[in-house]
């Protein structure tokens, strides 16, 4: 497919069929039968009833095509042939756009910008349409392009959502724009654009319409969309907020990345460099999918905060408003390289210089590993900041490498490990281990300080940013500091019969905590009015039944959430192994 620069396979529209006690790479939420539609004839005929009907949707859908596709089926179908009304027709030109968007682009900076403080309108003349256009009512009227809700308060509201995975695979294809922009660019600053301009207003606006949509359709697959009405998919989105829920995770090569992805979780492609990524649950990032006789909908895990963020949150929902506020990855480095040496901003910085509400807090549990494995955490104790900035900076401006040990700890890690890793601490996983990173959301602002003096997938440079990140350093980690307070023991906190509840003790400055299930047969776990993210890190498979009554099967691996909303879940192991389930809320 000319328009996905990836080896990624595409989400297909009907449930493939479970691999019993493997790792499911499209989890769904089933919602019973008849919910879910395919095609454009049915949507059609909805629309064929209608005068006036808005198609908005998210960056990088195919709207020109969505248009073309319509227009057959109007036309073919029923004789109807609609006017119809580009949003984009009513932008101001691009050097205005732009304008408005550069106080939040960071200049130069390849990587980072700030948090736009624009509404999705800035980026329209919605009163030129309102006081020129002039339509004869005989025909329908449609209007189409992200924003069209913004241009008329009663239309017929068709919503097309996009993945962020799909996204980011048209944008490398170079067949997609940034909002307002003319012509592709270079797709690591195309991303930057989204994340701190594009993302920001399109998702304000998602919120401020969800009510409004009468019909919300996946548009991943761009001749096969399949769709939900509205009052369906609020439904939907209300029994979530009391079940067992996965977001939908996705698979990315790094220059660091491994093979344990590729040898243990099925149905990923193969064909590929490497995975140094498992995108288990960033919600700006993930989707969630609902399934009704058989047919797939994909919609961006973001809706689901905006319907019942305090359900879904409980009592850190004053905190983090709609922000979801854990993250689950995998970092897979087995047989491949080291991570780069890296830290993460301070609150202030982070909230100073690129508009965020908290920060990046990290910690590192060992999902697996080999024999010799280790993370990097923490300096030695004679490292100071002149000594270390001028190595670094050295390294940066002559390619040549360092000997990082001399530098920065290097500790060994084990199955079930718990690093810490709070913001200021330098840090990176070594190869040959699977990481599951347990950390708050915010999840691009990396610092890196040493890269192994390595280049990309593509051959280029990867972006080091030193002084950043000696600027965000904290040099009181170090020495013997750093075993003492960053690698914990289990500590055990309840036992029963064939149970034990362990605390694994997080660092005074992170916001969440981390405990470990290890079970043979049922426990029952109360939410306490807390969001829970949970990980199945040991046996193969689980039973979770929620106190409404639905039942997930959980296999190795596989993170997924409990709202706080939900109550109590009891679960269940399916296998005569030994069961682990590591649970991670905000304090």
């Amino acid at each position: 497919m000319d328009y996905r620069n990836t080896r990624q396979y595409l989400m297909p529209a009907e449930k493939p069929p479970a691999i019993e006690g493997s790792y499911d790479i499209y989890p769904v939420y089933n919602i019973g039968n008849g919910k879910i539609f395919r095609g454009l004839a049915g949507l059609v005929e909805i629309m064929s009833k209608e005068s006036i009907i808005l198609l908005d949707g998210y960056v990088g859908v195919f709207f020109d095509v969505i248009r073309e596709q319509l227009d057959s089926v109007f036309l073919n179908d029923y004789g109807i042939s609609p006017i119809w009304v580009s949003t984009r027709s009513f932008q101001p030109d691009e050097e205005e756009v732009y304008r408005k968007i550069e106080p939040f682009l960071g200049a130069d900076d390849p990587l980072f910008g700030s948090r736009a403080r624009l509404r999705l309108s800035d980026f329209y003349s919605i009163d030129m349409f309102r006081s020129s256009f002039r339509w004869d009512r005989g025909q329908p009227l449609i209007i189409y392009g992200p924003g069209a809700a913004l241009f008329h308060d009663n239309g017929f509201l068709v919503y097309f959502d996009l993945p962020k995975n799909e996204l980011h695979y048209r944008t490398r294809a170079g067949k997609v724009l940034n909002l307002g922009a003319s012509s592709p660019d270079d797709p690591g600053l195309m991303y930057k654009r989204f994340y701190f301009v594009d993302w920001v207003v399109l998702n304000n606006h998602k919120e401020s319409i969800l009510d409004r949509i009468d019909i919300l359709a996946d548009s991943q697959r761009r001749d096969d969309i399949t769709w939900i009405t509205g009052v369906d998919f609020r439904n939907s989105l209300h029994r979530m907020t009391g079940s067992a829920i996965r977001a939908r995770p996705w698979f990315e090569p790094g220059v660091w990345g491994g093979n344990w992805i590729m040898d243990n979780i099925k149905g990923v492609n193969r064909n590929v460099p490497n995975y140094a990524w498992s995108y288990e649950l960033i919600t700006p990032e993930n989707g969630l999918i609902l399934e009704s006789s058989g047919l797939l909908l994909e919609f961006s895990f973001d809706f689901l905060m905006y319907y019942s963020p305090e359900a879904v949150l409980g009592d850190c929902h004053s905190r983090y408003g709609n922000d979801f506020p854990i993250r689950f990855d995998f970092l897979d480095t087995f047989n491949g390289g080291n991570l780069s040496i890296q830290v993460h901003p301070t609150p202030d910085y982070i909230k100073e210089n690129f508009g965020e509400s908290f920060t990046q807090e990290e910690s590192y549990y060992i999902l697996d590993s080999k024999e010799g494995s280790g993370v990097y955490l923490g300096l030695r104790e004679n490292s100071d900041r002149i000594m270390l900035e001028s190595l670094l900076e050295e390294s940066r401006r002559t390619g040549k490498a360092l000997n990082i040990e001399e530098i920065v700890q290097f500790h060994l890690s084990g199955k079930h490990d718990l690093f810490l890793i709070p913001y200021g601490t330098i840090h990176g996983s070594g190869s040959n281990n699977l990481v599951l990173e347990i950390s708050t959301t915010p999840y691009i602002f990396t610092f890196k300080l040493y890269d192994w003096v390595r280049p990309d997938l593509n051959g280029k440079p990867r972006a080091l940013n030193v002084k950043r990140g000696i600027d965000n350093l904290s040099f009181s980690m170090k020495g013997t500091s750093v075993p003492d307070e960053l690698i914990k023991l289990p500590e055990l906190l309840e036992s029963g019969k064939d149970w034990q509840l362990y605390s694994l003790p997080t660092h005074p400055t992170h916001s969440f905590e981390v405990y470990r299930y290890v079970f043979q047969s049922f426990l029952k776990i109360f939410t306490k009015n807390k969001l829970h993210v949970l990980n199945l890190t040991g046996g193969s498979s689980i039973k979770v039944k929620t106190l409404n009554g639905e039942v997930r099967i959980i296999n190795y691996a596989e993170t997924f959430v409990i709202p706080a909303a939900a109550y109590s879940y009891e679960v269940y192991n399916r296998s005569d192994q030994t069961a682990v389930l590591i649970v991670a809320f905000i304090r």
